[in-house]
This record gives structure tokens, sequence and C-alpha cells, in this order.
């Protein structure tokens, strides 16, 4: 895997870069094996797919940042 931001530890201007490249190391890539390029490209897409649309986040109270967009551009055009 190889990231387009900055050197690792500039904390300024990549720390949200930084934090998903943690977690997509730490919950999909070491926990699979891929025999070729093509097979890596779709399962990171697969999974980055799942990360935007079903992964609850902490951060956003437990719902998906998809949910989450929703929920603010509804409460934005309400107001």
């Amino acid at each position: 895997l190889l990231r387009s931001m900055g050197e690792t530890g500039i904390c300024w201007d990549n720390a949200g870069a930084e934090s998903l490249w943690s977690t997509v190391k730490h919950e999909y890539y070491k926990r699979h094996a891929f025999t070729t390029r093509a097979n890596l490209t779709a399962g990171l897409d697969n999974y980055i797919r799942f990360y935007n649309h079903d992964r609850r986040h902490s951060s956003l109270g437990m719902i998906s940042p998809i949910d989450f967009e929703i929920s603010s551009h509804a409460s934005q055009q309400s107001s």
C-alpha cells in the first residue's frame, strides 16, 4: 500500500489520511492475503465502500458517515 500524502508522523496536514490508513491496515489489509494487485484493489474498493456506507464511527455517535451526512443535510435544510 502506498499513500499519496506526506511523511508519517506529520499531523498538521494529513491526520485524517493517517487515521484512515491505520484503520484500513489493521481492520482489513493485515487480515487478508492478496494474490494479485487486482485482487488487492478490488478488496480495498469494497472495504472503503463498507467504511463509508456501513461501518459505524464512534466519533459520529455510532452512525455511518453516509447517515451522518444525510442527517446533517436534513437538519440544515429544516433550519
